[in-house]
Formats: structure tokens, sequence, C-alpha cells
């Protein structure tokens, strides 16, 4: 997008930095769906090399994450606060840290996941991914919202798109219930201890998206003031 009329008058914007780390958190969440293929094959080379991609994303997020905070000044001249800019920040970093987490978890215990969930396990890695996209999208609108003083047209696109976003978290939700009844059924079946980790990661799963509808609803709460 095109730098907006703000960052010419008075200096850099932390705008585009902000939009930079919300794309590298994506592309560490998007690592996790040829992550998962490669556990459900158990390919566990291929797992560990793209575990140790996820890690060298979330490392660069982190240190645009720094680079933001150090350069940010103590007052702007923008619509927004300091802090609002650091509270989204603050969830998009949580948006990365959660997808080494799972990468982490699932590649150091090696864990196997029944063949009866993959298809439903697939499923609802994609649309926790979706969200990640979803939030990054909106982000992506932040300058034109800045430009154009947070009114008219373009106002009401990112208000559409965060209802979407929520939608997809939603669904996340439903894909949740239908995978804990689906695992509930193989229980007997399992060893009790994975059975406790395969739980723990689909709560995470369902925790990365609940965290990208959070950058929504963080920038949500920006336009409401």
């Amino acid at each position: 997008m095109a730098p907006s009329m703000i960052s010419s008058l008075f200096g850099r914007s932390p705008v585009k930095p902000l939009q930079n780390h919300m794309h590298a958190a994506h592309q560490c969440v998007m690592q996790l769906i040829p992550f998962f293929d490669a556990v459900l094959a158990k390919d566990w080379d291929k797992v560990s090399r793209l575990q140790k991609e996820i890690s060298d994303l979330e490392n660069q997020a982190d240190k645009l994450k720094r680079e933001l905070r150090l350069q940010l000044p103590n007052s702007l001249l923008m619509p927004v606060s300091r802090r609002d800019l650091l509270e989204v920040l603050a969830m998009q970093d949580k948006v990365a840290n959660k997808a080494k987490d799972i990468a982490g978890l699932i590649t150091g215990r090696k864990m196997r996941f029944p063949a009866a969930i993959a298809g439903t396990l697939k499923q609802y890695i994609q649309r926790s991914v979706d969200a990640s996209k979803q939030a990054c999208d909106t982000i992506d609108e932040f300058d034109e919202l800045v430009e154009t003083g947070f009114s008219g047209k373009e106002l009401k696109i990112v208000e559409t798109m965060i209802n979407t976003l929520d939608e997809i978290e939603g669904d996340t939700d439903n894909i949740q219930i239908q995978i804990r009844a689906e695992i509930y059924k193989l229980e007997k079946e399992l060893p009790p201890i994975d059975v406790i980790f395969i739980y723990k990661i689909i709560d995470w799963i369902g925790e990365l998206a609940d965290r990208a509808q959070r950058v929504g609803s963080r920038l949500e709460l920006m336009l409401a003031r």
C-alpha cells in the first residue's frame, strides 16, 4: 500500500512496521499446514525441519517486535495512542508464539494423532490459519484507516473484515467441539498420556485462532475510541 500522508508529513509512521510484524507472525502460522501434513505422515525428519523453520520465523517476528517497541515514540502525531498500538503488537506476538509452541510440543514428543481424526484435524488447522490470514489482511488496511482519519468507506471495509474474522474464529470453536467428540470415542484405545497431550494441542490450535481474532478485537477497540 502507498505510504500514508501522515507518514510523509511527520516522519516514520509505526503503521508499516506493525503490518510487517503481523506478516511475519502469519508466515509462522502458515507453516503449520505442511508441518501437520508431515506429522500425520510420520515424516519426522521433515517435521524437525519445519519445526525449526517455524521457530526461526517466530524469532524474526520477535526481532521486528523489539525494533518497533524501541522506535515507537512516547507521543504520536496520529489518531491512535502508543498504548493502543502496543496492545495490537502484543496480540500479534502471541499469534506467532502459539504457533511455535504447537510445533515445539509435537516435535519434542513425536506426537502421533489417530488416523480417524486426521481429516477433522486438518480442517481445524486450516481454519485457524484462515483466522491468522484474516487478521493479517485486516491489519494491512490500517494505513488506509489512518489516512482517512478512521472514517468513511474504509472504516466500513475494516468493520466487515473484523466481522468475518469473528465468524472464522467461531468456525474453529465448532470444529473444536467436533474433534473433541471424535477423540472421546477413541480414548480407551489410546495411551492416557497421549490423550492428555492430544487434548492440549487441540486447545492450543483453538487458542491460535482466538489470538488472531483478538488482533481484530484490539483494532476494533481502537476504532471505537
